[in-house]
């Protein structure tokens, strides 16, 4: 890894002979990379093996009934409860393993059921509250305004026809960004059909080859344009079922258009109810811990890029985004909010010293870097852009 280091840094520094003064720097940040990359996979060359969280957590089919996991350090008690057992709280405890993961198994192909609504209720101390699966790929609202998780395996899997998926390269991208739901010009809510069926062939005689999707991830408060996501894992309900996201995608996909997803992974929505914070009863369960974890300027919860079980989280995500639904490639939102302690509120970086300050987030950077390495392992002709209005160095070098 010394060696290749080492090219990579005699590579920007020849793209930029001003950030000579900072080559300590730059070599301490692709030491980090490679000291984290270690911790996580040990010597092995794959990251995309170590991106499959959501193959173990969540719910799962096994030969003989299914299996929920979910990571919660700071729970004493876990149950899983919802239509299938009548919103019973207390009848199906989950059982804790190693490393803060809780389990249950539950026999029988029908234990649970295509469509139906569930939580989990977790106890922690004498506080016990209900919360949305982590890794959940589906979630509704009721009639009383509550959302829920929604077990989501049709009986009639997708059947995706775009043959050229992972097989075709991209010279130069042009870009065309959309909104499901504002793409319509009827008044209302869009949805991933009518996006599919009537804007593709419009899309794409105006001369654009790609298509970046905002809001995909869901969301329960639309008019956040999906930058405050609360459910990962889950393709918005704001506009359609899952198929109807895959549809979307196959039919670009079938016009040799690449697709995009607006990936938010730079914050999180702060709700309890829906989202990730205080999943466990702990604020610092998958976010810095007191005013660090807030994003006064947004009124969001700011990651822990340090912890490897975030790590494992966002980057299980992204291989996810790429192998349930055929994106092409991400949009990092918020780059620049990410790379900053301060999130680069008021600064002009006027001097090179700003990139390379105490200011600067460089777990945040080593993750980035890890993302883009998963990103091109998973997919190697994937597109990937970063939302970054600072400037740093190297932000576009692979």
């Amino acid at each position: 890894m010394k060696n290749t280091n080492e090219q990579v840094q005699y590579k920007i520094l020849s793209i930029d002979p001003w950030l000579k003064p900072f080559y300590r720097d730059i070599a301490l940040r692709m030491q980090r990379n490679t000291d984290v990359r270690r911790s996580l996979i040990g010597d092995a060359a794959d990251l995309s093996s170590f991106a499959n969280g959501y193959m173990y957590f969540g719910f799962n089919r096994t030969e003989d009934g299914w299996v929920y996991r979910e990571w919660l350090p700071g729970a004493d008690e876990v149950h899983l409860f919802g239509e299938f057992n009548d919103w019973n709280r207390s009848s199906h405890p989950l059982e804790r393993i190693a490393g803060g993961v809780w389990e249950i198994r539950l026999p029988g192909a029908d234990a649970l059921k295509h469509g139906q609504l569930v939580k989990i209720h977790v106890r922690r101390g004498e506080q016990s509250f209900d919360r949305i699966p982590t890794y959940i790929r589906r979630v509704v609202r009721d009639s009383s305004n509550n959302f829920n998780g929604q077990i989501w395996y049709p009986p009639k899997r997708f059947f995706w026809t775009d043959g050229n998926y992972k097989k075709r390269k991209l010279t130069t991208p042009v870009i065309y960004e959309a909104h499901i739901g504002m793409a319509q010009e009827r008044e209302g809510i869009g949805s991933y059909r009518e996006f599919a069926d009537y804007n593709l062939d419009r899309i794409a005689g105006l001369g654009y080859n790609t298509i970046q999707l905002m809001a995909i991830q869901e969301h329960p408060y639309y008019a956040s344009f999906g930058y405050q996501v609360t459910n990962f894992f889950a393709a918005s309900a704001w506009y359609g079922v899952p198929e109807d996201l895959k549809y979307l995608i196959n039919k670009a996909h079938e016009k040799n258009m690449f697709v995009l997803l607006d990936v938010v992974h730079s914050h999180a929505c702060p709700n309890t109810a829906e989202g990730l914070n205080m999943m466990d009863g702990t604020e610092d369960q998958y976010f810095l811990p007191g005013e660090r974890g807030w994003h006064q300027a947004w009124g969001t919860k700011c990651f822990d890029y340090g912890k490897h079980e975030v790590l494992h989280f966002l980057l299980s995500n992204l291989k996810f985004w790429q192998e349930e639904y055929h994106f092409d490639g991400f949009r990092f939102d918020g780059v620049t909010s990410m790379i900053y302690h301060d999130h680069a509120l008021g600064s002009n970086f006027g001097s090179y010293d700003q990139y390379f300050s105490m200011n600067t987030n460089v777990e945040a950077v080593t993750y980035l870097q890890l993302a883009n390495e998963l990103v091109h392992a998973v997919n190697p002709f994937a597109i990937t852009i970063a939302e970054e209005m600072s400037g740093m160095p190297g932000m576009c070098i692979p």
